[in-house]
């Protein structure tokens, strides 16, 4: 895949050219996907995104929807690159994952504002919320959305303790999910690159 820069419709592959790409390189974005995501409890999962995984995303969403007009490649950049990192923060697409369609509705209602309650702890450091949904509004009066993006924005001295190994935990305090998890060594290795060397 295309090295790092903006994502534009000049450095994306052609529907035929990533088809081609993709035999030989889908199980290593399979595998950085898996790094990066981090699952919280049983039903909520953090998927960390970076350049490379949104790139493949885009790809993805391309392929799948056979699209190849500009007009249709812009519209799936917009709704994907604004998960890429900025250099000083963290981007993720958080997941619900409730595969009974009932429990799925039920537990939903229960959740409204999850996303906002999604935080991670730098060892040594005040709690960082998210910042959830800058896109769009996910929640309604009766149910949360089962996708929300979030964002998670780190200052200086964060950034300096995570690139130099410091322990990173991710989790939830929402009243009805409460849950927490270190993040595992691997993981926060490749979160470490998602910020600009200082």
């Amino acid at each position: 895949m295309p090295g790092p820069g903006q994502i534009s419709p000049e450095n994306l592959m052609s529907l035929e050219t990533y088809a081609k790409w993709r035999k030989v390189h889908q199980p290593e974005m399979v595998a950085l996907r898996q790094l990066r995501s981090v699952q919280l409890g049983e039903h909520l999962r953090v998927q960390f995104e970076n350049e490379a995984t949104v790139r493949y995303q885009i790809q993805e969403m391309l392929r799948v929807e056979k699209i190849f007009e500009e007009d249709g490649i812009v519209q799936e950049i917009a709704a994907y690159a604004p998960l890429v990192p900025d250099g000083s923060n963290w981007k993720a697409t958080l997941l619900l994952g409730y595969p009974d369609a009932q429990e799925r509705q039920r537990e939903l209602a229960k959740l409204i504002g999850v996303a906002s309650h999604v935080f991670v702890e730098v060892e040594g450091h005040p709690r960082i919320y998210a910042i959830a949904d800058e896109d769009q509004v996910r929640d309604t009066a009766t149910k949360t959305s089962a996708v929300h993006f979030l964002r998670f924005e780190l200052d200086a001295a964060m950034v300096a303790f995570v690139q130099a190994g410091a322990g990173v935990r991710l989790g939830c305090d929402h009243t009805h999910y409460p849950m927490r998890t270190d993040l595992a060594a691997p993981t926060l290795a490749s979160l470490a690159g998602d910020f600009n060397p200082s």
